[in-house]
């Protein structure tokens, strides 16, 4: 765990091949002070070099709140180059987890409000409570999303609803976010974090090194036109058979028994 005066704490545990992180500013909501944006930053870059991480899960503590955004105070007097470089901090944290090697799961426990809204866009996959709620209220103090908001959301849950929301800032259930596609499940409360897990050792169970590369043609193909992506898609699916795993998996299919991944 990290942690300085009031501004927050990030606690990270980490449980087999999994790691739990959680978001601790309950009094706040969970908001995102300067102090535990860069901690995240720090913890998720040390994670990326754990060659036996299988998936990360974010959550926020207490039962209120995901996260509620950045501090606000934060943005009171900035100018426009302090808010240029205030937004690329905060973009930054959302590309860092939609790049990150392995599987991202947001265990959306409560509010996530703005920069919380954000926060889970920028992971790979979304578990809701069923007492989670969404919004990006940003236009209610004369600003507009600034973590990857306005470009992540309508790519998710399309261009109308996307405006819809920002438009008029309103709140939307963990139901509507699952409708929309916003989120993969929503679970009750006290199954959020076990659902997480869950579904992070479904994942573990795939082989690693296609669990990273799938992860590699989904998020690098997103931008690109469909032939540029299916040449993508065939670069990455040819460097995989040089590995063990290949080899592993096509032979534990053909003789009917379970594979034994190494990640190699």
């Amino acid at each position: 765990m990290t942690e300085k005066s009031n501004q927050g704490s990030i606690t990270l545990e980490m449980r087999g091949s999994t790691a739990l992180i959680t978001l601790s500013r309950p009094e706040k909501l969970n908001a995102l002070s300067l102090y535990m944006k860069d901690e995240l930053k720090r913890i998720l870059h040390d994670l990326a070099n754990d060659s036996e991480l299988r998936a990360v899960i974010i959550t926020g503590a207490g039962e209120r709140a995901f996260c509620a955004g950045t501090e606000i105070g934060d943005m009171a007097h900035l100018d426009p180059v302090g808010a240029k470089a205030f937004a690329a901090q905060g973009q930054r944290l959302g590309d860092q987890l939609e790049r990150f090697p392995v599987p991202v799961i947001a265990a959306i426990n409560g509010i996530a409000a703005g920069g919380g809204t954000e926060l889970a866009l920028g992971c790979h996959l979304r578990i809701a409570s069923s007492r989670a709620r969404f919004s990006l209220p940003e236009l209610k103090l004369g600003i507009i999303p600034g973590y990857g908001g306005t470009q992540r959301l309508m790519r998710v849950v399309g261009e109308g609803r996307a405006l819809e929301m920002m438009l008029t800032g309103a709140s939307i259930s963990a139901d509507a976010a699952l409708r929309a596609g916003l989120v993969n499940r929503v679970v009750e409360s006290a199954e959020l974090i076990s659902e997480a897990e869950k579904l992070a050792g479904e994942i573990a169970r795939m082989a690693p090194l296609a669990i990273r590369t799938c992860l590699q043609a989904v998020i690098g193909g997103r931008e690109l036109d469909l032939e540029a992506g299916l040449a993508l898609e065939r670069e990455l699916f040819s460097s995989l058979f040089v590995t063990e795993d290949v080899r592993e998996g096509t032979s534990a299919f053909l003789e009917k028994r379970a594979a034994v991944f190494r990640g190699k």
